[in-house]
């Protein structure tokens, strides 16, 4: 069950899916979505070394800065109320409970504060909040699951209808809760559910796949199985589009994705290069 749901509203290329998503399932389910801004006012008056008579000209481009994020703050909030009154008029339910929260300050703390109080954060794989000056490293994904915000669906920069989520499954306690999460919260109840467990072993991964598949089952999933003589880290997002899956499940620990010299991290590298939209559930 989820009642609140928060998703960034970034300016960035992600944004508009991300909104989509939102705002589709607020209304699939009945809940309240939490649309988010952030100006980090520190990071956008930096604009490094001011020369000997260049204060004036140094405060104008601070202030044009500023000016700049806040009117394409004020655009994404104005999608954000477009997007919400256009599916108010296709949803079954009572519309749409919607609120815009605008905030300045470091991206990422307060993020992981309003995390705390929402079931299911939206972002985009790439990139968090960027009105067109200050653009956000990589990792701000990572550092975002690594401040232990769960779960999170970090969308692609295309809208895809989910109808067929691939569950990654190795077997460990991390990928099991994320398998379950997804599952009991079933924020697509009519998905179909593709498990796969990459190995060396077959015999490893028949009875990992069969007690998966029976527990999703158990919840009313369709789902299918397949083992893949193959490195995870490498052929998960290429089996991914091959099956023509719309959504991959993951679980890995906090304590990996902080340490970012472990190589062969497969959450790390599907989300650096995925192309379709992740359920992460540390």
């Amino acid at each position: 069950m989820i009642r609140r749901l928060l998703v960034g509203l970034g300016g960035t290329p992600f944004t508009e899916v991300a909104i989509q998503r939102a705002v589709e399932l607020a209304c699939a389910h009945g809940a309240h979505v939490t649309g988010v801004t952030v100006v980090d006012e520190k990071e956008l008056l930096k604009i490094g070394p001011v020369p000997a008579g260049g204060s004036v000209y140094a405060q104008r481009m601070r202030d044009q800065r500023l000016e700049v994020s806040r009117e394409r703050v004020d655009a994404s909030v104005d999608r954000f109320e477009e997007i919400c009154t256009r599916f108010e008029a296709a949803c079954t339910r009572q519309g749409i409970s919607h609120s815009v929260e605008r905030e300045a300050g470091d991206p990422f703390a307060l993020m992981i504060s309003h995390a705390r109080y929402h079931d299911l954060t939206i972002f985009g794989l790439r990139s968090l909040f960027d009105y067109g000056l200050t653009p956000e490293p990589n990792d701000a994904l990572v550092r975002l699951v690594a401040g232990g915000v769960r779960p999170i669906v970090a969308v692609s920069p295309i809208y895809r209808e989910v109808r067929k989520a691939l569950i990654a499954y190795n077997g460990s306690m991390e990928s099991a809760k994320a398998m379950r999460r997804f599952v009991q919260m079933r924020l697509w109840p009519e998905v179909d559910l593709e498990i796969v467990h990459f190995s060396n072993s077959a015999s490893e991964a028949k009875p990992l796949l069969s007690a998966a598949a029976d527990y999703c089952r158990a919840h009313g999933y369709r789902a299918d199985t397949v083992w893949i003589d193959a490195d995870a880290r490498t052929e998960t997002l290429a089996y991914a589009k091959r099956s023509e899956a719309d959504i991959v499940v993951m679980g890995n620990s906090v304590r990996s994705l902080l340490m970012r010299k472990l190589i062969g991290d497969t959450v790390l590298h599907t989300i650096q290069n995925a192309d379709r939209p992740l359920f992460l559930s540390q």
